[in-house]
């Protein structure tokens, strides 16, 4: 019997919508198989927290484990979501930009670790520093027309809604179950945009051979 059966269905729902998606991800342009590597390891991760909610959360050590290894996965999958942001927006040429940003949210998830217990809302706020920068790299490409940037902004924009089921009391009850549920549920629906901006931009660039010969985006 499952220990937290809303929570490990939901984590699981999630885990196979993310995996089903990854194969139908563009391939063939340099920055999709960073959105590749960052849709496996986020199904990677739903899976493993299905086992975690529904096996594993009332076993303290081996419990402990799994919430330390999920909680790099997460940072790993940030880490992918970055650069294929950093490659599609900048550039190739750029993709320097990486290493410092993602440093931002690697050192904050680092001390936070280091001086208490890291739970999923130190690691939301940790990973805030990522998503920020992910955020105004997009802004920016919005405001110089790339032609991913609106749906990708969106799908940003329904996963940080649904990490507001966790980071808010009782908003969970919206939807009628407890945080962790809610959150998948809405994750489920960011992972889908997502996957939908990402297929979008592969499509523009596949018949305009890349960002830089787009009319609609141009670089200076």
């Amino acid at each position: 019997m499952l220990v937290q059966p809303m929570a490990s269905l939901t984590d699981l729902a999630l885990g196979l919508v993310t995996l089903l998606l990854v194969p139908r991800l563009p391939r063939d342009i340099v920055w999709a198989r960073y959105w590749r590597a960052a849709f496996a390891w986020a199904a990677a991760t739903a899976l493993a927290g299905a086992v975690y909610h529904g096996v594993l959360v009332d076993v303290p050590r081996i419990g402990g484990i799994t919430w330390a290894v999920m909680s790099t996965m997460v940072v790993v999958v940030m880490s992918f979501m970055l650069a294929a942001t950093v490659v599609q927006v900048l550039g190739p040429a750029r993709a320097v930009w990486f290493w410092p940003l993602r440093l931002l949210g690697v050192a904050a998830y680092v001390v936070i670790a280091a001086t208490g217990s890291p739970s999923i809302t130190a690691i939301m706020l940790c990973e805030s520093i990522t998503m920020a920068c992910i955020i105004g790299l997009w802004v920016w490409a919005w405001r110089r027309r790339h032609p991913a940037a609106r749906a990708m902004l969106v799908a940003i924009g329904a996963s940080i809604a649904a990490a507001m089921f966790r980071l808010v009391p009782g908003a969970a009850e919206l939807l009628w179950t407890d945080p962790d549920s809610a959150y998948h549920l809405g994750q489920i629906v960011g992972i889908v945009l997502l996957f939908r901006a990402v297929a979008h931009g592969g499509a523009v660039e596949d018949a305009a051979s890349g960002p830089e010969t787009s009319p609609r985006f141009r670089r200076s």
